[in-house]
């Protein structure tokens, strides 16, 4: 199991800050896990996993929780 973040009740950009702070500890090829409720973190997430060179693995939904797996570069 790789590094996991819990942005679950946190608001925008919160969760993009908390995943921003863990992903600068992995090495690269390394997967963070982040779990949120933040609607907004869909596309967010998404969109800066692209920005910064790094692959949403997957995403999935849990009633209110949102899930994804961002490896990175």
């Amino acid at each position: 199991m790789g590094t996991f973040v819990d942005a679950t009740g946190l608001a925008c950009p919160m969760p993009i800050v908390k995943t921003k702070k863990a992903m600068n500890e992995l090495n690269s090829g390394e997967i963070l896990e982040i779990h949120t409720t933040d609607k907004g973190a869909k596309s967010d997430l998404a969109a800066w996993a692209k920005s910064m060179g790094h692959v949403l693995v997957k995403h999935e939904e849990e009633g209110s929780v949102f899930k994804f797996w961002i490896q990175k570069a």
